[in-house]
């Protein structure tokens, strides 16, 4: 199997990490959850993030394939636009985002013109489709219960899982979103547990867990199959559902998950301006 290059991107401050996937014999690549600064208390957002990458992939002489969302996150906007006009590329993320935008464009009120079949992305990855980057296979997983349109991405021998689970250490994603399900990620992860355990896995965040002092992104399966604190092998799907339903009742919500979801349903466009030329975030009270 080939091994694609994977360069990580960490950002603190919402412990998100994007990735370059490159395919060394073509010097083709992917991005994968590329993020767009965005400072809430002023409404302002910045590239600075997303021109390192960008930076990078020209440094290495890459050309871009794929800008490929792992599903629609609540906790950062996604740079897809951008990255696209400056490195091209094709816009995608699974099928079932369709589902979450019908969910929340009733919650922001979108109304008929926001249409929710996914046609704001230049493609919508099927459960099991395969395709490549560059000269490696690769093959998107539909992995749903953080939200409905969660997508694992397999390049080569590199598993790119989103927020479906995290290092081991600190277990897995929470699933009281619009949609999300608890028994419904269990038996997402034992789809990827039925991966080789050498699969090398990335995460799309890391929150240090206690008693660790660095950031960490990549694992294996294995290595999560052996010791996750949460859905390590021999946990049953009740067990799991009870833990998640009761850590998810202790969360609270993520502090860009307005912004956020209304942005990344648009494939990381802004709202449409209103009449005077601006463009607005809206704020529903009481709806989540």
């Amino acid at each position: 199997m080939n091994k694609p290059v994977v360069t990580g991107f960490f950002d603190e401050a919402t412990n998100t990490i994007s990735y370059v996937v490159a395919d060394p014999a073509t010097n083709r690549c992917a991005v994968i959850d590329s993020l767009l600064d965005f400072d809430q208390a002023s409404g302002r957002t910045k590239t600075e993030s997303s021109d390192r990458l960008i930076a990078f992939v020209r440094q290495q002489q890459l050309e871009c394939d794929w800008i490929i969302d792992t599903h629609v996150h609540a906790d950062h906007l996604s740079a897809a636009p951008y990255v696209r006009q400056q490195l091209g590329g094709r816009t995608a993320i699974g099928e079932h985002v369709s589902t979450v935008q019908r969910v929340f464009s009733k919650i922001f009120n979108e109304g008929q013109s926001f249409q929710t079949d996914g046609r704001q992305f230049d493609h919508l990855f099927a459960d099991g489709e395969h395709y490549r980057v560059g000269s490696i296979e690769a093959r998107a997983i539909h992995t749903p219960g953080h939200t409905p349109a969660c997508m694992s991405h397999l390049i080569g021998d590199a598993l790119f899982v989103g927020d479906t689970i995290f290092i081991p250490d600190f277990g897995t994603a929470r699933c009281d979103f619009p949609g999300g399900d608890a028994g419904t990620l269990y038996d997402s992860i034992q789809k990827l547990f039925a991966l080789p355990d050498d699969t090398r896995m990335f995460l799309c965040h890391d929150y240090k867990a206690p008693g660790r002092d660095d950031y960490v992104w990549e694992t294996t399966v294995g290595a999560q199959k052996h010791s996750n604190i949460h859905v390590k092998a021999g946990t049953s799907r009740d067990e799991f559902i009870a833990m998640r339903t009761a850590r998810d009742a202790t969360l609270d919500m993520p502090k860009l998950i307005l912004p956020s979801v209304q942005v990344n349903m648009r494939a990381g466009d802004m709202p449409p301006p209103e009449s005077n030329g601006q463009r607005y975030m809206k704020i529903p009270i009481n709806a989540l």
